[in-house]
């Protein structure tokens, strides 16, 4: 069983950033693709930012110029940059891999913005 672990979330006061860690137990070249969803309270889950192996990345309007997604094939590892962090950021941010047969989420880690 493929397992994801996100990593990095807390508190922080509007303007603040934060890096969120996904650690992969197994290669990230296994996968087409990964990315960053989000769930704020009351709200449905919608996608942040997405990486291929490739480097191809996407970003949600929301966050663009502010956030930055990457990679470290080394460390079987997808990061989150989050800068300029406002509080409509707050949510659990899930990491997400997918293979052209199976879909993988972690089990999330919580990011509370403060004004």
């Amino acid at each position: 069983q493929v397992q994801l672990v996100e990593s990095g979330g807390g508190l922080v006061q509007a303007g603040g950033s934060l890096r969120l860690s996904c650690a992969a137990s197994a290669s990230i070249f296994s996968f087409n693709s990964m990315a960053w969803y989000r769930q704020p309270p009351g709200k449905q889950r919608d996608f942040v930012a997405g990486i291929t192996s490739g480097s191809s990345t996407n970003y949600a309007d929301s966050v663009k110029g502010r956030f930055t997604i990457s990679r470290d094939n080394a460390k079987n590892t997808v990061y989150l940059q989050m800068n300029s962090l406002k509080p409509e950021d707050t949510a659990v941010y899930y990491c997400y891999a997918h293979t052209y047969t199976t879909d993988y989420w972690g089990r999330g880690t919580q990011v509370t913005v403060s004004s």
